[in-house]
């Protein structure tokens, strides 16, 4: 682990911190994480009715905090373009890092494909018109996703796939669009696959993410994530890449300045 004392900045580009689970401890939470060293969050947007909250964290952690603006896939119901409004106006009213999360999601429910398409194309679009990167959830979508980003691609198309859990041949895939993989607790575990062939990959193309309070890596796994827990990540990557914590955290912190443009 690394020292406190020594601590470099960890990022965490991908973390819920405005979900209810944090309701009772948020402050505690986000404070353990700044002494574990992780300082820079990136929050991914939901739906119209989490902006509020978003906005509320922000004004709490000016310092800390960089909000994304999106529709997530799994919201995307028959209301569909009235959110995706709500991103519109929101994007055109006030500075984002990125528009997130955004993308496929076929695990949970198959009925609102088309409209899960048709929303993912429209906010990649929105992210070029505004210069930012976007920030793919992709589930059992693998084939869905990389269709539209083949039909998207171009020079201003960049960011980040999220939790990224697919093989070695879509991970090159996805780096191919200027994507970078958001690797998080699934590194840790032992069916997670993605460990077998990470070191294939080169560091440039990799950020930190916990997704909390989802995905919690092990020791953890199966309880509430929360952002210092990057720090068990990044003692598996660093075994993986055969480097040291510090240059991991290092590495994957200037990777998401290279996307996040901060």
């Amino acid at each position: 682990m690394i020292p406190l004392n020594s601590t470099p900045i960890i990022t965490d580009t991908h973390t819920h911190l405005y979900s209810e689970e944090f309701d009772q401890d948020r402050d505690e939470m986000i404070q353990r994480a700044i002494d574990a060293g992780v300082t820079r969050f990136f929050i991914p947007a939901i739906d119209a009715a989490a902006t509020q909250s978003m906005y509320d964290l922000e004004q709490n952690y000016p310092d800390y905090v960089f909000l994304m603006m999106g529709l997530h896939p799994t919201y995307v119901k028959d209301n569909y373009l009235d959110e995706l409004k709500h991103v519109e106006t929101e994007l055109s009213k006030r500075k984002f890092y990125a528009v997130g999360e955004i993308g496929i999601d076929l695990y949970w429910d198959k009925t609102h494909l088309k409209e899960q398409q048709i929303a993912f194309r429209k906010q990649i679009q929105l992210a070029k018109q505004y210069k930012l990167p976007i920030v793919i959830h992709c589930r059992e979508a693998f084939d869905e996703i990389f269709e539209i980003l083949e039909e998207e691609k171009s020079a201003d198309l960049f960011g980040i796939f999220h939790c990224f859990t697919g093989t070695y041949e879509q991970a090159l895939q996805a780096i191919s669009y200027n994507m970078k993989l958001g690797i998080g607790g699934v590194v840790t575990f032992k069916n997670g696959k993605i460990d077998q062939f990470l070191h294939q990959i080169d560091l440039k193309h990799i950020v930190l993410e916990t997704d909390s309070p989802y995905l919690a890596p092990i020791p953890y796994r199966g309880k509430r994530n929360e952002s210092s827990y990057l720090t068990n990540v990044i003692a598996k990557l660093a075994e993986i890449y055969d480097l040291s914590d510090t240059e991991i955290a290092e590495a994957t912190t200037q990777n998401s300045k290279d996307v996040f443009g901060i």
